[in-house]
């Protein structure tokens, strides 16, 4: 039962700093509704621990505990995969944007030759 209690308060502690992350701007709308979703399913399953268990029997999974951790780094890595697709893709503009402003300093740059020369 104390397990439980643990799981269901650290539920809840994750659900109210994504939202105070939220609401300060600090967490974008599209990931905390991931981290709402993870904090909204562990706190289900800590509440009604039998729920863990008719689903492990459904799946075939020995222990409860087992579907929990394969769950739990399955989500993790999908997790893990998506900010990785989300660093890549702002990479990529962060170079475009680095050329683009490397390209309008050297524009610049030959206009105030121009008119110095003038």
């Amino acid at each position: 039962m104390t397990a439980n209690i643990l799981a269901a308060a650290a539920a809840l502690i994750t659900f109210g700093f994504v939202f105070f992350l939220l609401r300060r701007g600090a967490l974008r709308e599209k990931y905390a509704v991931l981290w709402l979703f993870f904090s909204g399913a562990a706190l289900f399953f800590a509440v009604f621990p039998g729920a863990l268990e008719w689903l492990s029997r459904v799946l075939g999974v020995a222990q409860p505990v087992n579907l929990l951790f394969f769950v739990t780094v399955v989500l993790l890595v999908l997790v893990s995969v998506q900010l990785s697709y989300e660093l890549s893709r702002h990479e990529m503009r962060i170079r475009r944007l680095a050329e683009e402003v490397a390209l309008l300093r050297d524009e610049i740059n030959r206009d105030q030759q121009e008119r110095d020369g003038n």
